[in-house]
């Protein structure tokens, strides 16, 4: 019976005690995941772990891999919806203090996604989440174009009460599909979903089933699912429960039924024209749980699509091609620019001295004076004209004396209580300028007194 040496026996101890702890290690770890949510590790992952690091001890590498730098890879189709949960509850394990089997911890968390060395994600792939309480979603329909191109998405998560960051990378490579694109596609419009309720899996299965009962097809796809929001619509007011609405495209492989179709005839467009709903048959396959507007349904069939390319035709309003462009040379030939300077600055300098010139010669030098302008005038004209001066400074010197006579026009002529005429009373008797222009009682003649009443209750005349 051979023996082993003492290095190989505790080689073989070490490899079987390592066994061992990766063993447990997984066992704890689906335990941790089934029990209380806070490390959510799929079957397959745990197996592919296990497996990975038991072909590590075999070889003495020992290698632990943190959730925080592991990499998930998807495999979407071109033309079919793809559609990735960030889950909070996973992350929620990466942040200190790590959460204990039992205990329940609700940190806000958000996450940032942009592909890896770029700002942003793929044009195709689109990220939304509502609240930092809520899971973040990404999804997008990705395009031929990207087959065969994969894509490194960053993902990373903050926690918002302890500033903690963690990272992972989700690997997208995209797979091209059989059937793509799907020859007929439909484009419905939900008034009562928002985008991340539709994309759950749940909602949008019924949604899907509800669409095969209609159009009965052999393959059905969900190729897109777009909020209306980037379509153009309103933000709903916060009342009632209203939702944003969502469109989603649908394709098959079989033609649109008879259904789909009600909503082309004459009836049902002039009821959508005037913003009353169609009359559609199948609409209550989906009123239990969908709210479609029917007028907004869009139905392609790419079967009878036509080209629209067209060869460019040269002509007006296109540029001959002139070929590389030739940038001008560095060594320029140096400008002087002092003539034009003194032009630019000499002839406005000139034109501005004649002007001022002429003007200071018309109102200096042809000025005739008081005197020509006298001897040029008829004596009657100038007699004339000296009389209405004097006139003017009489009376300018009469309105400065305040004692002229008021005029007996505007004295009174009739007694205010008998009606008597009263002789006008001669201006020279009194003060002219104090004079009011009606008398009072007391100043006139005749003048009949009225008893007045005394505060003790006696009569006095």
């Amino acid at each position: 019976m051979p023996r082993y040496g003492a290095g190989s026996w505790s080689h073989s101890r070490r490899s079987g005690a390592a066994l061992t702890t990766l063993l447990l290690t997984a066992f704890f770890l689906h335990s941790a995941g089934g029990i209380n949510g806070t490390v959510k590790w799929k079957t397959k992952h745990v197996i592919s772990y296990v497996s990975s690091s038991i072909k590590a001890a075999e070889k003495n590498v020992y290698t632990i891999l943190s959730k925080v730098h592991s990499d998930h890879t998807v495999y979407p189709s071109a033309g079919v919806l793809f559609v990735h949960v960030l889950e909070r509850e996973y992350f929620k394990g990466e942040f200190p203090p790590y959460p204990k089997p039992g205990e329940m911890n609700n940190d806000p968390i958000t996450f940032n996604t942009n592909l890896m060395g770029y700002p942003d994600r793929p044009g195709w792939l689109r990220y939304i989440q509502r609240t930092p309480y809520s899971d973040g979603v990404l999804y997008g329909s990705p395009t031929i174009d990207n087959v065969g191109r994969p894509s490194v998405i960053e993902i990373t998560a903050y926690n918002r009460r302890t500033f903690e960051t963690a990272r992972h990378n989700l690997i997208i490579n995209i797979m091209a599909a059989e059937d793509f694109p799907l020859p007929y596609q439909a484009e419905f419009f939900i008034k009562n979903m928002n985008v991340e309720e539709m994309l759950a899996s749940e909602v949008l299965g019924d949604f899907l089933g509800a669409v095969k009962n209609v159009w009965q097809p052999e393959k059905l796809n969900a190729i897109n699912i777009t909020s209306a929001l980037d379509r153009g619509g309103r933000v709903p007011l916060p009342i009632n429960d209203m939702k944003e609405g969502v469109y989603v495209m649908v394709g098959a492989d079989a033609t649109f039924s008879s259904c789909l179709r009600e909503v082309e005839n004459p009836q049902n467009q002039l009821r959508c024209s005037q913003e009353m709903e169609p009359v559609i048959t199948c609409d209550k396959k989906f009123r239990t749980q969908f709210q479609i507007d029917w007028c907004k349904i869009s139905l392609v069939d790419k079967t009878q699509h036509v080209s629209t390319y067209q060869e460019v035709v040269r002509g007006e309003g296109i540029l001959p091609d002139g070929g590389e462009y030739k940038p001008p040379s560095e060594s320029l030939k140096s400008r002087d620019y002092y003539s034009d300077f003194l032009i630019t600055l000499a002839v406005p300098s000139a034109i501005a001295l004649v002007l001022f010139l002429i003007l200071a010669y018309i109102m200096c030098c042809r000025r005739e004076g008081v005197e020509k302008r006298n001897m040029q005038t008829p004596d009657i004209q100038l007699v004339h004209h000296s009389a209405i001066q004097k006139s003017t400074k009489e009376l300018r010197e009469m309105s400065k004396n305040r004692e002229i006579a008021w005029p007996l026009s505007t004295l009174p002529v009739f007694h205010p209580v008998t009606g008597e005429i009263v002789p006008p009373v001669h201006p020279d008797s009194y003060d002219n300028t104090s004079m009011p222009l009606m008398q009072t009682q007391q100043n006139l003649p005749h003048q009949t007194q009225i008893p007045q009443q005394q505060t003790e209750g006696k009569w006095y005349t």
